[in-house]
């Protein structure tokens, strides 16, 4: 096992992906070290030979445990919670980990995706969807994918301050990004009140504060 100065994430301010791994590691209370990888500059650093290395794919993040590469935002917030279990992410009881995981996974598979840079410059590429365009798409799927969250939410007898009970944990680690992403399109989020107030509950701990993508190295 790494020591906590052994952690270095490759990093971009405004990925939501990384944001949720930032949370993830400051929630777990880890040192670790950021490296940005500008996704815009230099016709995007991740198509450098150097990231690809260390991801095929040419995406963020990326967590080096000393020389070992975790990738992808969810296995490396699984690892985290295999290796330093305390405090957890995950509720304690099978099915209420089950609709944690469930929560999460609809941002981040569901949602997220689909307004990924690298899928909003090729809708620009190929079919030449101009800014107004890519906004509209954007705020569809993001509208589509909070209603079923706060659906599932309001529903759920496990919910309390955060998405699963009274601490946060791993589907409020992916919530609060797409909020975030929400915000910054302008998408309306009146019609969601448990979204809202479970958002500004997180926004609350010093953990979501530290991992603000305002508060990054390489920030605009």
């Amino acid at each position: 096992m790494a020591t906590a100065s052994e952690f270095v994430l490759y990093d971009y301010w405004r990925s939501s992906a990384c944001y949720r791994v930032r949370i993830a590691l400051n929630l777990k209370g880890m040192e670790y070290q950021i490296k940005p990888v500008h996704l815009l500059d230099n016709g995007g650093e991740q198509h450098a030979a150097e990231h690809h290395a260390r991801n095929p794919l040419e995406t963020v993040p990326v967590l080096m445990v000393g020389r070992r590469a975790i990738r992808q935002s969810m296995a490396i917030i699984e690892y985290l919670e295999e290796t330093q279990p305390r405090p957890p992410l995950l509720p304690p009881a099978p099915r209420e980990r089950a609709q944690a995981r469930a929560l999460a996974q609809l941002i981040a598979c569901d949602v997220h995706p689909l307004g990924n840079l690298r899928v909003t410059q090729q809708l620009e590429r190929q079919f030449g969807a101009d800014q107004a365009a890519r906004e509209a798409w954007m705020r569809h799927w993001m509208g589509l994918g909070l209603r079923a969250f706060e659906e599932i939410l309001v529903a759920d007898d496990a919910r309390g301050m955060f998405c699963s009970g009274d601490a946060p944990g791993i589907a409020d680690i992916c919530l609060v990004p797409q909020v975030y992403n929400a915000l910054r399109h302008q998408l309306d989020l009146e019609p969601f009140p448990t979204i809202r107030a479970i958002y500004d509950h997180c926004m609350a701990e010093p953990e979501f504060q530290a991992a603000r993508p305002e508060n990054q190295p390489g920030a605009a």
